[in-house]
C-alpha cells in the first residue's frame, strides 16, 4: 500500500468514526512521537494536536505505570467546551479525538476498539 493510499484510508476511518459517535468534531492520527499522519480537522491545527497528544499519552502511560495500574487505555481531558480523548494505536501511533460537550463517551469506548484495530492494520500495512 503506498503512502497516499494509506493516508486516504486513515482519513476515511476517522470520518467513519465521526459518523458513528455523536459529538466527535475533529480527529487526528499521529506517530508515537507526535508527527501528524492524517487528520479529519477543520479548526484544530493537526500538527499541534498531534504533538501535544503524544506528550499527554506518554505522561499518562508513565503515570499509570508509576501508580501500578497496568497498561494505559486512554487519556481523557474534560474541558469547559468539550473533550479531548487520546487513544494508543499499538505501540507506534495514536488517535486524538476532539469532541463537543455532547460527546458520547460510552459510544466512543464502544466503537473505538474496532477503529483502532483498523487503523493499526492500515498503518502497519503502509510501513
Amino acid at each position: 500500500m503506498n503512502n497516499q493510499v494509506a493516508i486516504d484510508a486513515v482519513v476515511l476511518e476517522l470520518k467513519a468514526l465521526r459518523e458513528r459517535v455523536m459529538g466527535i468534531t475533529e480527529s487526528v492520527v499521529s506517530t508515537g512521537d507526535g508527527l501528524l499522519v492524517a487528520g479529519d480537522t477543520v479548526s484544530v491545527h493537526g500538527e499541534s494536536l498531534s504533538a501535544l497528544a503524544a506528550a499527554a499519552l506518554a505522561l499518562g502511560s508513565r503515570t499509570a505505570g508509576e501508580a501500578g495500574l497496568g497498561g494505559l487505555r486512554d487519556v481523557v481531558a474534560r474541558c469547559n467546551g468539550g473533550h479531548v480523548v487520546i487513544l494508543a494505536i499499538g505501540n507506534h501511533a495514536l488517535l486524538a479525538i476532539v469532541g463537543d460537550e455532547g460527546l458520547d463517551i460510552a459510544g466512543l469506548h464502544r466503537e473505538s476498539p474496532a477503529s483502532i484495530a483498523r487503523l493499526d492494520r492500515i498503518l502497519t500495512g503502509a510501513a
